[in-house]
């Protein structure tokens, strides 16, 4: 897999596309600086709804949602663990209170 282009080269080239001359397409500025035309355009894409001009979800909800994902599949697990242990202390034949004493 390619390695991701740094955010401040992606965020300059979506500068030079958004404010390109009239005649001049996306096309040649992608071109211009090495990329795929449609990585532009999906760079474009992502930069309007970061900065709110489209709706969508922002790389930081994005990244939010990541983790808030990871965390609840972490506590789903913790939580399958103490199921099961509670399953298993109630099964087990433990001596009754008082019997021990004397």
């Amino acid at each position: 897999m390619p390695k991701p282009y740094p955010s401040e080269f992606r965020d300059d080239v979506v500068r030079v596309a958004r404010n390109r001359e009239p005649g001049v397409t996306i096309e040649q500025i992608a071109k211009d600086f090495g990329v795929h035309p449609m990585t532009l355009q999906k760079w474009m894409r992502r930069a309007d709804i970061d900065e709110g001009v489209k709706p969508g979800q922002t790389r930081t909800e994005s990244a939010e949602l990541r983790e808030a994902r990871k965390r609840i599949r972490l506590l789903e697990q913790e939580n399958e663990v103490l199921r099961r242990v509670a399953a298993y202390l109630s099964q087990a034949r433990l001596p009754g209170k008082g019997s021990t004493r004397s």
